[in-house]
């Protein structure tokens, strides 16, 4: 069976934003470079971040920075060097309050968009 983390990564390229809103998971779309471009209902209730202030923001430098070490960002700067990535991985965040989150986290460069989705999910 597969899981709702591979099914959102093969559909969200065709979601509005109500629609990613409404998914069980964390869903966070990223500029090449880093940047938010969304990010949806769920992620701000888990990550307890307003998408107001996360958008438009560096994902690893000022959103999460915990994700700036090689298992996280180092993934997704190589997956879009190579314009090549699809990845599932568990992962610790710890957030700048002291709380410490499990996930499992899937990344995905999509051509069509030159971006990468990532979906974050407990497990």
């Amino acid at each position: 069976m597969q899981s709702a983390r591979a099914e959102v990564i093969q559909m969200v390229e065709t979601l509005t934003a109500e629609e990613l809103d409404a998914l069980p998971v964390g869903v966070i779309q990223l500029h090449r470079d880093g940047t938010v471009l969304q990010y949806n209902e769920t992620e701000s209730a888990l990550a307890r971040t307003s998408r107001a202030d996360v958008i438009g923001r560096d994902f690893f430098a000022d959103v999460a920075p915990c994700t700036a070490v090689r298992e996280f960002q180092g993934r997704f700067q190589e997956g879009v060097a190579r314009r090549e990535l699809d990845v599932t991985f568990e992962y610790r965040f710890r957030f700048r309050d002291d709380r410490v989150k499990d996930v499992s986290i899937s990344m995905a460069y999509r051509p069509e968009s030159d971006t990468v989705w990532v979906v974050v999910e407990r497990p």
